[in-house]
């Protein structure tokens, strides 16, 4: 698609950040969601081991993906985790969410970066495909939450 712009947010474009996690709520259809205040996400923002890239159609968010570095202690350099990745529904098959990983695959790349990776569920065979398409080696796991309260 032409016309899409994919940045790496900076600690001053906290609207942006939100117009993105406004894209997550709709995209991952989250009900009674409640926006963290500005404050707190301003501070997440502006953290060196956080970062947000999105896609901008005509000013608009229209995607997107947040990233978390974790500093190893195997190796000194860092892995990636992708935390979310979505793109609205009507602008999906487009090659965006391609765009978004080859954005974060670049730029991780230049601060040496050991891998980039992504947890998809089993069963959802859309985000399975997409990201096998992207390059994405898949590996067999089990995810163990316990959950706080």
């Amino acid at each position: 698609m032409e016309n899409i712009e994919i940045k790496k947010l900076s600690s001053n474009e906290l609207n942006q950040f939100i117009e993105l996690i406004r894209v997550f709520e709709d995209v991952f259809e989250m009900k009674n969601f409640q926006m963290p205040k500005e404050d707190y996400l301003q501070s997440l923002l502006a953290r060196d081991d956080f970062f947000v890239f999105v896609s901008i159609f005509k000013s608009q968010v229209i995607g997107g993906l947040t990233a978390y570095t974790l500093r190893q202690y195997y190796s000194e350099k860092p892995l990636v985790y992708i935390f979310d990745l979505a793109v609205l529904t009507k602008y999906q098959r487009q090659g965006i969410g391609k765009s978004l990983i080859e954005a974060i695959n670049v730029y991780c790349k230049k601060m040496v970066a050991e891998e980039v990776f992504v947890q998809a569920d089993l069963i959802d065979d859309y985000a399975l495909d997409f990201y096998r398409s992207t390059g994405g080696l898949p590996e067999e796991v089990v995810h163990f939450t316990y959950p706080l309260g």
